[in-house]
């Protein structure tokens, strides 16, 4: 199993900025990884990869090196990481990426950097890349955020803050969306000993989010494996009679947002194996629709929609409004190509009620929206339904390149 996207691009963003060498074992080689690692390297930055899942950095002591153009692809956390540690450099670094992300939202988490202090100039059009950052050092302090469309720039911003001069104070004037992954990124901070402080509603929620100024010396860290990828092999296992799938080194602990996906695989009827610091799950019977609020695991919900198809009754899931801005507008992908297969499908802009399919198996052609979780969840039904194939299988090098090979595996299962 692959290390963890949000994890590696979390540490290696930390490992870029900070004094010396830095080692990330078990760290994902991704088309997202690797393009961040390549951008950072045009900054200053020694990256290399000394292993297959080994990345070791050289970071540029929080002052990045200025007057470079990077395009980061698809990459939407690479993007907006990339514009934080941007916004330390001496000289402006000019940010691209597809066109695809050039559709996606970013004007808020720029201006999240020029409220800080940190220069900022947009190309062609304000509010979409490509865009010019730094020049301008920020000084930091006080960011109040309210309603956003994603919670990658808050992450960004806060992984960057221990270099700032006074350090950064959050304010959540609403509950921020995607809190699950600025949680994930208050435990990184902690753990490379950065002395953070959170402040919580009553009800638990974010309120506040205070980083202290702490440059860092370099690093040595082994990434978890990746629960956003371990979903698809997981859900295999819900799906086929008699399969198990064990992933070592995945505690039921982790703080990864997409345990929440294993725990829905559960809810449906798979049966969860407790196996020292791994998780297992194993088929357990017919699959059965629930209720349920993603809002803490949007992506993994795609690989639980795609269970929906095989299971009795209606499945409704929630808390989904994030995804029509992904790599695809993935709402509308998983509801089209569900439907492709014979299921009834209902979407609107927060979520997706699945009616499994009744329709006569016959050989069909799904289409991936080049989106490599709309490609790795549809893949999973083909374990149990003759003659699905996807048609654009390269799309998963974004996150876990060696997808096809290990569902391979399970192939005569």
């Amino acid at each position: 199993m692959p290390g963890s996207k949000s994890l590696t691009n979390r540490w290696l963003m930390l490992a870029a900025l900070a004094e010396g060498q830095s080692v990330l074992r078990g760290a994902l080689a991704s088309d997202d990884t690797t393009s961040f690692a390549e951008a950072i390297a045009r900054c200053g930055v020694r990256a290399s990869w000394t292993a297959p899942d080994e990345l070791t950095v050289v970071g540029c002591a929080g002052r990045p090196r200025g007057g470079s153009s990077v395009n980061l692809g698809d990459g939407g956390t690479p993007t907006r990481f990339m514009a934080a540690f941007a916004a330390l450099a001496d000289r402006p670094i000019l940010i691209d990426g597809s066109a695809r992300m050039r559709e996606r939202p970013v004007a808020e988490g720029i201006a999240m950097l020029a409220s800080l202090g940190a220069s900022i100039r947009w190309i062609e059009v304000a509010g979409r890349l490509p865009v010019a950052v730094g020049g301008s050092r920020p000084s930091g302090r006080t960011l109040v955020v309210g309603a956003t469309s994603s919670s990658q720039f808050i992450s960004a911003v806060m992984l960057m803050a221990p270099w700032l001069d006074r350090g950064l104070d959050v304010v959540f004037t609403e509950p921020p969306t995607s809190p699950s992954y600025l949680e994930l990124s208050i435990g990184v901070l902690a753990r490379a000993g950065v002395p953070i402080s959170v402040e919580r509603t009553p009800g638990g929620a974010l309120a506040g989010v205070t980083v202290q100024p702490a440059p860092m010396r370099g690093l040595d860290i082994t990434v978890e494996p990746d629960a956003s990828s371990a979903i698809y092999p997981l859900a295999a296992a819900a799906l086929v009679p008699g399969m198990r799938v064990t992933v070592p080194g995945l505690p039921r602990t982790t703080s990864q947002p997409d345990r929440g996906a294993i725990d829905a695989l559960v809810a449906m009827g798979a049966r969860e194996r407790s196996i020292d610091r791994s998780t297992a799950i194993e088929h357990g019977g017919p699959l059965r629709g629930i209720t349920v609020d993603a809002s803490r695991w949007p992506d993994g919900s795609l690989a639980v929609a795609a269970v929906a198809a095989a299971a009795s009754g209606t499945t409704t899931i929630t808390g989904l409004h994030t995804l029509r801005v992904k790599e695809s507008d993935r709402i509308g992908a998983m509801a089209s190509e569900l439907r492709a297969l014979g299921c009834t499908v209902t979407a609107s802009d927060d979520a997706l009620v699945i009616d499994p399919s009744t329709r006569h198996e016959r050989p069909v052609t799904l289409h991936a929206h080049r989106d490599h979780r709309v490609a790795m969840s549809l893949a999973t039904l083909g374990l149990v339904r003759a003659g699905i194939s996807i048609d654009d299988p390269a799309c998963v090098a974004k996150s876990w390149p060696g997808f096809w090979e290990s569902l391979a595996q399970f192939e005569g299962v």
